[in-house]
């Protein structure tokens, strides 16, 4: 999670204050927008980490309307006010977090999205959050910047979310620098095969490359077009 905090903090503060308000890599989206959806998404999980603590309910975000409404609000914020956001939200949420005793991780909270889930997972969230949103600034950072152990780990997060979205091909992810591959979608006997390396398949995966690295093969090994996957988060 530090790691991932770092990276994009880093990638923020190298932008000079101009370059906050041209587009990101998220369509609708300033490069700021970006910042203020990780600033207000350390707000919220840190609202998680108080509602296992206390055991009072304190959701994410009141609505999506005003989750939005937050984030466009803070968008328009000064250069220096937002970077100082980023980092003071960040660091909030880790104190938050390190407040939290052995009973407090067990305890059930839900995500944004409504699903129940342990407060153990609330790390898990913000790691995904800032590491592909370093990529979504659209600031020269990819996807194959991510150490292995990330890379990894978010393909096992991805091919789990989406394999039970509808109409998510059946295939088999084997990336040419991995020992293992990953199964994604229905289970199938002849599943579609995808291939390239592991940064580049995850990249596809969530939405954050094309498939122009990669090489997709029939059932068979003939050559075939890369499927393409559900919408991610």
């Amino acid at each position: 999670m530090g790691a991932g905090t770092e990276l994009l903090v880093r990638a923020v503060d190298a932008l000079p204050d101009d370059a906050l308000g041209v587009p990101s890599a998220l369509p609708g989206w300033s490069r700021a927008h970006v910042v203020a959806h990780v600033a207000r998404n350390a707000e919220a999980l840190t609202r998680l980490a108080r509602w296992a603590r206390t055991g009072v309910e304190t959701p994410m975000y009141p609505s999506r309307e005003h989750r939005a409404a937050e984030i466009e609000s803070s968008a328009q914020r000064p250069a220096d006010a937002l970077r100082d956001e980023l980092v003071a939200t960040a660091e909030a949420l880790d104190a938050a977090l390190a407040a939290l005793g052995p009973q407090a991780w067990e305890a059930q909270v839900r995500s944004a999205a409504g699903r129940p889930v342990p407060a153990a997972e609330i790390p898990w969230m913000r790691v995904r959050e800032v590491w592909l949103h370093a990529v979504d600034l659209d600031a020269g950072l990819t996807v194959a910047d991510f150490p292995p152990d990330v890379v990894d780990t978010l393909l096992d997060d991805a091919v789990g979310t989406l394999s039970t979205a509808e109409g998510c091909p059946a295939a088999r992810l084997a990336p040419g620098d991995r020992e293992q591959s990953w199964s994604l979608g229905p289970h199938s006997d002849a599943p579609a095969v995808v291939l390239g390396a592991a940064a580049d398949v995850l990249g596809w995966l969530v939405g954050r490359a094309g498939p122009e690295r990669l090489e997709g093969r029939a059932p068979d090994g003939s050559p075939a077009p890369v499927p393409a996957p559900p919408r991610w988060l």
